[in-house]
C-alpha cells in the first residue's frame, strides 16, 4: 500500500510540474521572444491552453463535491457562468465611450433596448475588486441558500442532481430575457480593456494564462489538503456512509453545505478567469449539457482524485478541440462513446487505469 501511495504522490507531482510549465515556461518565453522566434508561442496558443486550465479548475471543484462528498450536481455549470458574468460585467463597464452608441454609462446592448439607467445590480462593477468579490459571492451564495434548502430537507441521489440541473435551467432561460439586463441571447462581449491594459494584447493574454495556472495549482493544493483534515475525513465518510455519521451526531447537511459552497466558489473564479480569455460569456454557458460535460471530464479523469479531474478536463477539451475543426457533426456522438466506455469500462477513470497498473506491477 506505501508503493501504491508513493506512486499516487509521483503521479500528483508529475501533474503540478506540468502545470508549473505550462503556467511560467510559455508566458516567459512569450514576454522574452520576439514574435518571429520559434520559442515564441502564437496568441491562439496561449488561449487555448489558458482555457483548458480554467476548465480544469472547474472540473477540480467538481470532483470536490461528487468524488469526496458524493454529491453529483448536474448544473455546476451554473457557478462558473455566474463568475463569468461577475467578471464580464465589470469589463463591459470598462468600455466607457468607446462603445458604438458611445455612452459613458450603459453598455451598447442597454441603449439598444432603450434603457434610461443602469440597473441597480450594476453598480460597483466599475472597480475591480468589487468584481472580484461578485466573482465568488455570487455564486457562493446561490449554492449556498440552494444548498441549505436541498440540504436540510435530506435530498439525495438522483433527485438532488435532478435539482441542480433544473436550477441551472431556469438561469438559461431567465439570462436569455432581455429586461434580465445581462444582454440576452447575445450576452457580454466585445471588451476592451483589463485593468486599464489591452486585453487584446499578448502580454495581456500571457499574464491571464499564468493566472489561470497559478489558481488551479492553488486550488489543487488547497484541496488537496482540505480532504486529508477532519473536516474532509467526515465529508468522505458522508459520501461512504451518511445514515451512520448522521448516528454518529455529526450534522451532515452542514458538511455538505460547506464543501458545496466552496466549490461553486472555485467555479466561479474558473468563469472570471475564463471570460476574458475568449472575449464573451452569454447564457450558453448554463446549459446543461455543458454541466454534463464537466461530469464526463471528472468521470475520465478518475473522480475522487482531484487530479484526475485536471488530466480529464485537458484530454476532453483537447479533443473536442480537435474534433470540432475537423468533424464537429460528430463531436456530440464522440462525447458520448466516451461516457459510455468510462462507465462500462474505466468505472475509476485513467487514474484508477493507473492505479490497477502499479498494483499489478507491485504484485
Amino acid at each position: 500500500m506505501k508503493l501504491i501511495a508513493l506512486g499516487q504522490d509521483k503521479t500528483c507531482t508529475a501533474v503540478l510540474m506540468a502545470l508549473a510549465a505550462v503556467t511560467f515556461i510559455i508566458p516567459f518565453c512569450n514576454l522574452v521572444f520576439p514574435a518571429d522566434s520559434p520559442l515564441h508561442f502564437s496568441a491562439y496558443t496561449v488561449s487555448v491552453l489558458g482555457k483548458y486550465l480554467t476548465f480544469a479548475l472547474l472540473g477540480l471543484s467538481l470532483d470536490l463535491v461528487w468524488g469526496y462528498c458524493g454529491i453529483l450536481a448536474l448544473g455546476h455549470g451554473a457557478f462558473f457562468a455566474l463568475g463569468g458574468y461577475a467578471m464580464g460585467m465589470y469589463l463591459m463597464r470598462q468600455i466607457g465611450t468607446r462603445g458604438v452608441y458611445g455612452d459613458p454609462l450603459l453598455p451598447d446592448f442597454m441603449v439598444f433596448l432603450n434603457w434610461k439607467e443602469l440597473p441597480w445590480y450594476w453598480h460597483g462593477f466599475d472597480h475591480f475588486g468589487f468584481a472580484l468579490l461578485m466573482v465568488v459571492l455570487a455564486p457562493g451564495a446561490l449554492a449556498f441558500v440552494f444548498g441549505w434548502l436541498a440540504f436540510r430537507s435530506r435530498v439525495t441521489g438522483v433527485y438532488l442532481s435532478i435539482m441542480t440541473q433544473a436550477l441551472t435551467y431556469a438561469l438559461l432561460l431567465a439570462f436569455f430575457r432581455n429586461e434580465m439586463g445581462f444582454g440576452g441571447n447575445n450576452g457580454l462581449t466585445d471588451f476592451k480593456d483589463l485593468l486599464g491594459f489591452n486585453i487584446q494584447s499578448e502580454a495581456v493574454r500571457a499574464v491571464l494564462l499564468m493566472l489561470s495556472g497559478m489558481a488551479l495549482i492553488a486550488a489543487f493544493l488547497l484541496c488537496r489538503w482540505l480532504v486529508n483534515t477532519k473536516l474532509g475525513r467526515v465529508v468522505t465518510a458522508i459520501r461512504d456512509q451518511e445514515s451512520r455519521v448522521r448516528f454518529l451526531g455529526y450534522r451532515v447537511e452542514m458538511f455538505k453545505l460547506w464543501i458545496f459552497v466552496f466549490a461553486a466558489m472555485l467555479a466561479g473564479i474558473a468563469g472570471a478567469l475564463y471570460v476574458p480569455q475568449v472575449g464573451i460569456i452569454n447564457p450558453s454557458e448554463f446549459s446543461p449539457l455543458n454541466s454534463l460535460e464537466i461530469v464526463i471530464w471528472v468521470a475520465m479523469g478518475g473522480r475522487g482524485t482531484l487530479y484526475g479531474a485536471i488530466i480529464g478536463a485537458v484530454l476532453v477539451n483537447y479533443g473536442k478541440t480537435v474534433l470540432t475543426g475537423l468533424l464537429p457533426e460528430i463531436w456530440l456522438f464522440t462525447l458520448g462513446a466516451v461516457f459510455i466506455v468510462v462507465t462500462v469500462l474505466l468505472p475509476d477513470g485513467i487514474v484508477g487505469l493507473m492505479r490497477r497498473r502499479l498494483q499489478g506491477q507491485q504484485a
